[in-house]
């Protein structure tokens, strides 16, 4: 059987992107992939999210690992899904709405940070646990989850950049995500989509170099 969480592993970094506005999330997007971060996070904040999810998965299919983020209703992770998402992300974990979502029969993340909302979440049969805000504990505190939680596939995000890309991995990440240090609300703002290309070349050759330093 092919592992549900294969593309997750080797897309090694998810892109948040929060978007003003649905043209400002596809020019984003367009950037990131160009920067060589083929993992892009639409959030529900993002308006239009599902239209454009649905753009993305027209314009690069397999080509890009492409989902919902910010889910909190049945009802939007059946809109993800419906336009073609290959993963949905809820910011925290609640039972009924991590079935809901488990029954859209996508790849499930939900978000926790202590051990408590871990030991939930995985009772919930999500696929991955979202450690959210990493940034609180940083790459220590995942590795010191580790320790109770040896199996559970644990993707940090926030407080994730190059510098310290190697370090979360080290530390037991399935895959990271990352958001105003890769997509930043100034930057969309200002229409600066350069500059979210030159950070995505910069986390795309941090992950390459966590690949080279495995293989």
């Amino acid at each position: 059987m092919t592992d549900p969480l294969d593309q997750l592993r080797r897309t090694g970094v998810l892109a948040v992107v929060r978007a003003p506005s649905a043209a400002s999330a596809l020019l984003a997007s367009d950037a990131l992939v160009r920067g060589g971060v083929t993992g892009i996070e639409i959030t529900f904040s993002t308006p239009d999210a599902p239209a454009v999810i649905a753009e993305l998965i027209s314009r690069y299919g397999e080509g890009a690992y492409t989902g919902a983020g910010t889910v909190t209703t049945p009802e939007q992770a059946r809109q993800a899904a419906d336009a073609g998402a290959r993963f949905l992300v809820c910011p925290g974990t609640r039972p009924e709405l991590a079935a809901a979502m488990k029954q859209t029969g996508l790849t499930v993340m939900t978000g926790a940070l202590t051990p408590s909302e871990i030991m939930l979440a995985v009772e919930s049969g999500v696929d991955v646990v979202k450690i959210f805000p990493a940034s609180l504990g940083g790459p220590g505190f995942l590795k010191a989850l580790r320790a109770p939680f040896p199996d559970a596939p644990l993707m940090p995000t926030g407080g994730v950049t190059p510098a310290n890309l190697g370090e979360w991995f080290s530390a037991g990440a399935i895959a990271t995500g990352a958001g105003g240090d890769l997509v930043s609300s100034a930057d969309l703002a200002t229409g600066r989509y350069d500059e979210v290309e030159r950070k995505a070349r910069s986390f795309a050759a941090a992950f390459a170099a966590v690949r080279g330093a495995e293989s």
